[in-house]
């Protein structure tokens, strides 16, 4: 039988109307903030992706709430709901299942037009996985890009990810776990041998923290199918930026062992550049430009 958490202490001020964008736990039931405790007793109504989740959560801590589902299913119809209950000056917070709403998922369309219709939209920050990754990861955090999911077809990803190479900052990613083999091959592939580290059962019992660069990851037999989801982390590139004589050097030498595709895949990997880019400027050189 699962241990009961106590009830909280709950903060007694009266609660403001407005829309209040409320971050749950991760994993750990305790990463929950004492603020946002006090949000969810005091709301009229409560937003969830799950209500079954949320309902869990708000039992554990011996909380009731009105919750309605609004996720991409049931958005569209809660909506108005939401929107007319804030006219009313009642207290409306939106959750997620797990982490910061917002965090991809729909619930900006809300926010916008809360805030559009003049109700006060209050932040109550606390748990997210894309930041207990990049603080545990090992990798550069002065700037960072978290790109979401990558899509799910190994072309598309492929994509994706190389309109994302030149950018110099920390990548993050979201992954599905029986997704994450394929997505850390094409990783190796575009992003070279840059240092990486994989995220899973963060905050949990078997939480697992894995870094090493990409070739070793997709290597690695750990993630060939684990559950649930998942955080990549991808180091920048290169420091300093290619010069165009650099590249040209690199695909002049490359074309005369390889195809243009092939030389531009080669290239753009040492340099950590786009191969999109390095491509055309082969097809320049082949062509006598």
């Amino acid at each position: 039988m699962a241990r009961r958490l106590p009830p909280p202490t709950l903060d007694d001020a009266p609660l403001a109307p407005g829309l209040y964008v409320v971050a749950t736990p991760i994993g750990n039931l305790r990463d929950i903030t004492l603020r946002a405790l006090d949000v969810l007793a005091a709301a009229d109504l409560v937003l969830a992706e799950d209500t079954r989740v949320t309902g869990k959560l708000l039992s554990a801590y011996g909380l009731s709430a009105r919750l309605e589902r609004y996720d991409e299913h049931g958005a569209e119809r809660t909506r108005p709901l939401a929107l007319r209950a804030l006219g009313e000056g009642k207290r409306v917070a939106l959750v997620s299942d797990a982490g910061t709403p917002l965090v991809s998922d729909p619930g900006y369309r809300i926010v916008r037009q809360a805030a559009a219709e003049g109700h006060p939209v209050f932040p109550i920050p606390g748990a997210s996985a894309l930041l207990a990754g990049l603080s545990a990861a090992g990798l550069p955090s002065d700037r960072f890009l978290f790109a979401g999911f990558p899509p799910p077809k190994s072309a598309a990803r492929r994509s994706f990810l190389d309109e994302l190479a030149p950018i110099r900052a920390t990548l993050v990613f979201f992954e599905g776990g029986s997704r994450l083999a394929a997505s850390l091959l094409d990783m190796a592939a575009v992003f070279g041998p840059r240092e990486g580290a994989v995220c899973r059962e963060l905050t949990k019992l078997y939480e697992t923290i894995v870094r090493g660069s990409l070739p070793d990851l997709a290597a690695d037999p750990r993630f060939e199918a684990p559950r649930g989801e998942l955080v990549i982390l991808v180091g920048p590139g290169r420091e300093t930026e290619a010069s165009a004589t650099d590249v040209d050097t690199a695909l002049i030498d490359a074309l005369q062992r390889l195809r243009p595709a092939d030389a531009a895949a080669e290239v753009a990997k040492a340099l950590g550049l786009s191969r999109r880019e390095v491509y055309q400027r082969a097809m320049q050189i082949r062509a006598g430009r």
